[in-house]
């Protein structure tokens, strides 16, 4: 308890919402718009305000969560509470490499968008590669490099400098965005373009290219800034009311920023670039720039490729802060050595934790050159990481309806359902093979888990894994089914499209039912049960697993 309490308190809900806000608002708005046209077409706008209600959902149940448990790295601590250590760490380490991994393609896009400009040294930066991902040069990775240590060290010194740079960036990153759509709708809006398909001729909404579009176009990897909030609730003042106020405030003014552009994109574009190919043959490697100056909007182009800098890099440092909160979960949950909890204590940041970061980044950096090559991967491990929220709230909410709840969600079964069976149709509209590689992603990190399980003399692990079971088996259909399912979400077409995404919602309630059922009284909650009884006027933070097996005699 002593670590948790040294992290200062010091972020209002206005800059809590902008740290949501500026974590949504990053490299997707650069790219989004134009990947979401690529696969659904004018169908995208749809795209996008089904991922807004799909992630809102979503999010109002890690409210709860964040409000009731106001502690730094908050998202990966919750299943940890309601389903023990092995629901605690598959969560965790899918949370971990989605949020992590956005620090470097961040540092990217920044770079990849400068090789727009007009000068053979800015072009070079940046190789295309036809029918592949492509790739920065080396210089192009030398500069991410060092975009990628600038954000280390805005969020290295304190708590209180990164929120006050974050908020003044937040409203540059907001203001910019909102008049592209603005003045590109005013150049001349070609309402002829919205009759026209994805791959030409006609437009008629394909509902499976809205839905893929959603899990892979970059939808799910900008609205996974909500998590942001919850992760720095441990920093925020009045959490009860700051939390919810933050990750409502954000979804809500992002989604009319990205609907504004994805209007804006699909209108502004010359219709002669669509005649060939449609929306999948338009190729721009620096999107709203190029089509500025497409449109004669030379001045907008010049403050595009600025913002470039700033919007990407806004959405980095915010990365920065959260994941160091979240290696800090980790090690509080009992899965990585104690150094990753120290706390600085002048300037009340988990130090250590973030040196961690910056060479997992760097690693990144060298694996994957573009920030294309990073953004799918980044969107399925994000799903997997949604899966214990809902099913976490419900079940704590059976097992420990006595806790403090500053913010109780109205409607919360049906709420916590729908977003767990959402989540499900999410991972299925990746499609196959990527679901599966991502799934098999999660089964690399289990050796470091079962080593601590080992060193500790797999104490209490035949409970840890029976409140387990209900994931491992889901993740395993989640993949099969994937497989199997229909081509349209790259499957092998043994189950007809549409009879899919009904199973697929029927797995999600099945499975969602067997999580709850599943969760049970974990030493966590019931060390927290004791200190709330005897401390009432505390904040709710559950000890770190030391100190829960103090108490308990279990961990």
């Amino acid at each position: 308890m002593a670590n948790q309490n040294a992290i200062r308190r010091d972020v209002g809900p206005f800059a809590l919402m902008f740290t949501g806000l500026g974590s949504i608002i990053g490299s997707g708005w650069l790219f989004g718009a134009w990947n979401a046209a690529k696969l659904a077409g004018p169908g995208a706008i749809w795209a996008w305000v089904l991922g807004a209600v799909i992630i809102l959902s979503i999010a109002l149940t890690y409210a709860e969560l964040g409000a009731m448990f106001p502690e730094s790295g908050g998202m990966v601590r919750y299943g940890h509470y309601s389903h023990g250590s092995l629901v605690g760490f598959i969560a965790a380490w899918a949370n971990w490499i989605a949020i992590v991994s956005v620090i470097p393609v961040e540092a990217e896009a920044s770079v990849q968008y400068m090789a727009g400009w007009k000068w053979q040294w800015a072009q070079d930066l940046y190789h295309a590669m036809p029918g592949k991902h492509g790739e920065l040069s080396h210089m192009g990775l030398g500069i991410a490099a060092v975009l990628v240590i600038v954000y280390f060290l805005l969020n290295y010194w304190s708590v209180k400098l990164f929120a006050r740079s974050n908020s003044l960036i937040t409203i540059v990153k907001l203001i910019i965005p909102a008049a592209t759509g603005i003045a590109l709708i005013a150049s001349g809006f070609h309402s002829e373009n919205l009759a026209v398909g994805a791959a030409g001729g006609s437009h008629a909404n394909d509902f499976a290219a809205i839905l893929t579009a959603v899990a892979t176009a970059g939808i799910v990897f900008s609205f996974n800034g909500f998590q942001s909030p919850v992760n720095l609730a441990g920093e925020a003042r009045n959490p009860g009311r700051s939390i919810p106020f933050a990750i409502i405030g954000a979804i809500a003014l992002a989604t009319v920023v990205y609907v504004l552009l994805q209007i804006a994109y699909l209108g502004a574009v010359p219709p002669d670039l669509l005649a060939q190919a449609g929306w999948k043959g338009i190729n721009f490697s620096s999107p709203f720039a190029e089509l500025a100056v497409l449109v004669n909007l030379n001045w907008l182009a010049i403050l595009l490729y600025a913002d470039a800098f700033v919007s990407p890099s806004g959405t980095g440092m915010t990365y920065t802060a959260t994941t160091a909160r979240m290696i800090y979960g980790m090690e509080r949950n009992g899965t990585l050595p104690a150094i990753f909890g120290r706390i600085d204590p002048k300037s009340g940041v988990p130090r250590p934790a973030m040196w961690l970061n910056l060479a997992v980044s760097f690693l990144f950096l060298f694996f994957f050159r573009g920030w294309d090559s990073l953004a799918a991967v980044i969107s399925v491990a994000t799903i997997i990481s949604y899966l214990t929220g809902p099913v976490s709230v419900m079940t704590l909410r059976r097992t420990a309806p006595e806790l403090h709840r500053p913010f109780r969600l109205a409607g919360l079964p049906i709420i916590a359902a729908i977003a767990f069976i959402m989540s499900a149709e999410l991972l299925y509209w990746a499609k196959w093979p990527l679901t599966g590689e991502i799934i098999l992603l999660m089964v690399v990190a289990l050796p470091v888990y079962f080593y601590y399980q080992a060193k500790h003399g797999w104490k209490d692990f035949g409970a840890h894994l029976k409140g387990a079971w209900w994931l491992i088996a889901y993740l395993v259909t989640l993949a099969v089914v994937s497989k199997f399912g229909s081509a349209k979400f790259g499957g092998l077409d043994y189950i007809p499209y549409g009879w899919d995404l009904a199973l697929v919602a029927v797995i999600g309630l099945v499975f969602f039912l067997w999580g709850v059922k599943s969760g049970w009284r974990t030493p966590s909650i019931v060390a927290e049960r004791s200190e709330a009884h005897a401390h009432p006027d505390d904040l709710q933070i559950p000890p770190d697993e030391d100190e829960v097996e103090k108490t308990t005699g279990h961990r």
